[in-house]
């Protein structure tokens, strides 16, 4: 027996126990795999249940730790790191049939499982006022001035109320007033020891992401006001120098 046989019997509730397996007290080795095989699924399904806590409340416990166990024995974790299991588990909600009646579900996994990451990010300083302000007003530099942001940062643009659902389950909002299928875009990010994340408009949504694909600013100014012509570019700078997501200015980029 190797070790990729015990651990394809482990992932496989249709394979039979490995050969060669023997019990110290002369029990049946099979029953006693069937059972560790079963606490292995189930601490993975505890994982994933404690980093999509809403996803799961959104669901009910019955219906989660159902699509929760097809993720474990379909994508076993990759690290030792559990911190980060479930990075497929959003897309995985998406493509499972039952689920497909709640078209906000997927999107949930995704800001919650984007809250995991940004706890666990870099700590990055950001840059200060001045140093933005002197590099905006030097026109030499200012056509190709990209940003970086920190590494917490993320953005989950959504065909539903992402955010509202979200916070309604953090006792912020009252869950009844919450229109699900209202689209809303989400910035999460962590400032200082706190990850919070805030509702932005999409034309915000689209700049960040521009940014963090390596657009100059120019550009990803123009994508932004290209969804909403009342974008306000130093309304956003300002938030993200308030959250101290700037972390370094880069004039040579070349404009995209």
């Amino acid at each position: 027996m190797s070790q990729q046989d015990f651990a394809a019997a482990l992932l496989d509730p249709d394979l039979p126990a490995p050969a060669g397996l023997a019990a110290w007290n002369g029990s049946d080795p099979a029953q006693r795999f069937r059972v560790y095989r079963n606490n292995v699924i189930v601490s993975l399904i505890d994982a994933l249940a404690d980093t999509f806590e809403v996803t799961l409340e959104l669901v009910g416990e019955e219906f989660f730790r159902a699509i929760a166990r097809l993720y474990a024995y379909a994508c076993p974790p990759q690290s030792r790191l559990m911190a980060f299991y479930g990075a497929g588990f959003p897309d995985f909600i998406e493509s499972f049939p039952p689920a497909a009646g709640l078209p906000y579900l997927a999107d949930v996994a995704r800001l919650e499982y984007r809250r995991i990451v940004a706890y666990h990010a870099a700590d990055v300083p950001g840059v200060g006022a001045e140093a933005v302000a002197a590099a905006l007003a030097d026109e030499a530099t200012l056509p190709t001035l990209g940003m970086t942001l920190h590494p917490s940062l993320s953005v989950v643009v959504s065909t539903s109320a992402v955010v509202s659902l979200w916070a309604a389950h953090q006792g912020i909002l009252d869950l009844s007033t919450v229109a699900p299928d209202a689209p809303e875009t989400a910035l999460i990010l962590r400032h200082g020891l706190n990850v919070e994340v805030l509702q932005i408009p999409a034309a915000v949504g689209a700049f960040l992401c521009e940014l963090q694909a390596g657009a100059s600013l120019g550009r990803a100014a123009a994508e932004a006001m290209s969804i909403d012509t009342d974008f306000n570019l130093v309304s956003i700078l300002g938030l993200l120098l308030q959250k101290s997501a700037i972390t370094a200015l880069n004039p040579t980029r070349s404009p995209t």
